[in-house]
């Protein structure tokens, strides 16, 4: 993708894709450490409100993926130019690209607000453990599958992605194509960000942890024996919670 187009043209939309990350970083951890004194399990997420929560999930998909994707941007970037259209084509294709992420942030809201509505005693049960850990054993298993495999060869194959679902209708039709790869890197990416909802959207650690192995994955040539190898690391610590539930909580803070 790099040679695609001139260096500074790369050094341009590397710079703006980081600046924006590191902004929506900026702003995440800030909230993080304003809620540290809080106990911000699912029924404080379901009480901030549809549009605060999406807020906040909409700015962490933006620090956390928008690096991922500097190869497909720069792509697609490319094959617009070519076709004598604007920047504006690529930018429609990064604002496609987040609304996917960002209307994810609605289905993780409402599932919180059904989890809300079984109050204060299911959140002290033995399912709630066991529940929290089969969802990162088959997080992990997802990764192995030839269906994650698919979603992620299709991110790692920038040019070819773009070629595909990217024709001649200007910023609409870029849009689309947006919206079309943030399909595809959901398909990738879903099951480790359910990961992130398990340990709680406030841990730094784990959206750092999950950053780097996105952007790792989906970039790297080997990016398929890292997915394995998060898988694995993914079912252990499954199976760790569910024979010793306080882990659960140890991890989550």
């Amino acid at each position: 993708a790099f040679a695609l187009l001139s260096w500074r043209v790369n050094v341009a939309v590397v710079v703006a894709l980081v600046s924006v990350s590191a902004i929506a970083w900026s702003a995440t951890v800030e909230q993080a450490h304003a809620m540290r004194g809080m106990v911000m399990d699912y029924r404080d997420l379901a009480g901030m409100g549809a549009a605060k929560f999406l807020a906040m999930w909409t700015t962490m998909m933006a620090a956390m993926m928008l690096p991922t994707i500097v190869p497909m941007v720069l792509s697609h970037h490319a094959v617009a130019l070519r076709r004598g259209q604007s920047a504006l084509s690529t930018l429609a294709f990064v604002t496609g690209y987040m609304l996917i992420w960002s209307a994810i942030g609605i289905a993780i809201w409402l599932a919180y607000q059904v989890f809300a509505q079984w109050g204060d005693d299911a959140a002290q049960s033995q399912w709630l453990s066991t529940l929290a850990g089969a969802t990162l054993y088959l997080a992990g298993a997802y990764q192995g599958t030839r269906w994650k495999q698919h979603w992620a060869d299709m991110c790692r194959s920038p040019l070819t992605f773009v070629v595909i679902h990217h024709s001649y209708r200007g910023v609409g039709d870029a849009l689309r194509a947006g919206v079309v790869h943030g399909g595809y890197c959901l398909g990738c990416c879903w099951a480790a960000m359910i990961v992130l909802v398990v340990v709680g959207l406030t841990n730094l650690l784990g959206m750092a942890i999950l950053f780097v192995f996105f952007l790792v994955e989906k970039n790297w040539e080997h990016g398929r024996a890292v997915a394995y190898v998060a898988g694995i690391g993914m079912m252990t610590l499954g199976v760790a919670v569910l024979a010793y539930p306080p882990l659960l909580t140890a991890i989550s803070n």
